[in-house]
């Protein structure tokens, strides 16, 4: 058989292993070979564009009540991983900037997703566009968002930028959907996809890159059907499956 080139992203970073969203999460991705990691993006109280999957702190930090409620240095002194393992107490808040710069040193793409399907942050858009031109990582990024709303500002704002529309269940009209938007990739949450679904995005041109498959019988089923990228928050075990899948194919 011929070996597809099927790249394995870390879904917020080695999630399964690390601390979500978080720049150790994000390394231990990197180290394990990874292709790309995806995470996302809130807006602070001062405009400062924050690492972060909740609106709220609560469920991953050691501060409380909504991102968008507090300033960049009031964010800076959370801690992002004691509540994951004691081991990772210290662990910061990344603000976008510094994921950034610390993605200088390597060469893993970047799906950013832009948080806005609950909550509307007004300017969101531009300002990671902004990030992005500012860190020289137009040909890195990937932005997508539930929102394609948002999707649309980006295609408005930055057309060059490579966009996704991200789907948790699939509309009846999806293919109508796709060919309308005419956007570079599909995310659809892995048990929505079916083999036709992957071929209808295929046909229409589209990147095909589901979230999330963390069993191994699952990573091997979405490599049979040959989506692009697979997201995972154990990336360590997803590379090595796909390896072994690949070498006794």
């Amino acid at each position: 058989m011929i070996l597809q080139n099927i790249k394995i992203f870390a879904h917020r970073g080695s999630k399964g292993t690390h601390p979500e969203n978080t720049i150790a999460a994000f390394q231990k991705a990197a180290e394990t070979g990874a292709d790309g990691i995806e995470f996302d993006v809130h807006l602070g109280a001062d405009g400062e564009l924050v690492i972060i999957h909740d609106e709220t702190l609560d469920r991953t930090t050691s501060l409380t009540g909504y991102v968008k409620d507090h300033s960049s240095q009031e964010l800076k002194t959370g801690d992002a991983g004691v509540k994951y393992a004691k081991k990772f107490t210290g662990e910061r808040i990344p603000f976008l900037r510094e994921v950034f710069d610390w993605a200088k040193g390597n060469d893993l793409l970047m799906n950013v997703e832009i948080k806005t399907d609950k909550l509307a942050y007004e300017g969101i858009e531009q300002k990671i566009i902004d990030s992005i031109r500012h860190h020289q990582m137009e040909q890195r990024v990937i932005l997508s968002s539930f929102n394609h709303q948002s999707i649309e500002k980006v295609k408005l704002l930055a057309p060059e930028l490579e966009r996704a529309l991200l789907f948790e269940g699939l509309p009846d009209n999806l293919e109508q959907i796709l060919r309308d938007k005419q956007e570079s990739g599909f995310h659809p949450d892995k048990n929505s996809l079916t083999e036709a679904t992957n071929e209808i995005a295929k046909t229409l041109g589209y990147k095909v890159r589901p979230w999330v498959a963390n069993e191994e019988a699952d990573i091997i089923k979405l490599a049979k059907m040959g989506v692009d990228v697979i997201m995972t928050d154990f990336p360590e075990m997803a590379l090595k499956a796909l390896k072994s899948w690949q070498a006794n194919g």
